[in-house]
């Protein structure tokens, strides 16, 4: 069985790559607005998403990041920052899994609309920080909420050389 949706689940790659050029507004709305269909527990739409494209904003928030992980340029030299937030999990322990099926889903519209994107970890450890707090305070965020995860988009500069293979025995079908 084959159609549009598993061909993208199949050719999407993780970028980390970029060209300067800023993502276009269509583009950009196109990748956010799949972020808003991804499934959430109850139905609460816990997530928040916050997209930067603000250089000196995405340069702090590649710093902060680059910081906790000790990598110089974590988000790989994106023009766009797109941050996912949540209630603390330790309130609403759905909070992991629901941001995470944010970022899945404008990963693949993002691969649908001929952007790269890389999920980028971190955003925890970085808006514990009392820097972090003031740069939600900036980025009109509550800061009650969790930093979930992020991506990294923009156009590809270059592609992934080689896919690896699938594993063997990863999925099993018990009757």
């Amino acid at each position: 069985m084959d159609n549009e949706v598993l061909k993208a689940l199949r050719e999407r790659r993780s970028i980390r790559r970029f060209k300067p050029e800023q993502v276009s507004d269509e583009a950009l709305q196109a990748v956010l607005e799949a972020g808003t269909w991804a499934p959430t527990a109850k139905g609460l739409q816990d997530p928040w998403i916050v997209a930067v494209q603000r250089p000196d904003l995405v340069a702090r928030i590649d710093r902060l990041n680059g910081e906790v992980w000790g990598h110089p340029t974590p988000f790989y030299g994106a023009p766009t920052i797109i941050l996912v937030f949540g209630t603390d999990p330790a309130v609403w322990p759905n909070s992991l899994q629901d941001g995470s099926l944010v970022l899945g889903n404008m990963m693949l519209a993002a691969h649908a609309v001929g952007l790269g994107s890389c999920w980028i970890n971190r955003e925890r450890e970085m808006f514990a920080t009392p820097e972090g707090k003031a740069l939600m305070r900036e980025l009109g965020v509550d800061e009650s909420l969790a930093g979930i995860g992020a991506l990294a988009l923009g156009y590809p500069a270059s592609f992934p050389p080689s896919v690896k293979p699938r594993k063997e025995g990863y999925w099993r079908i018990v009757r």
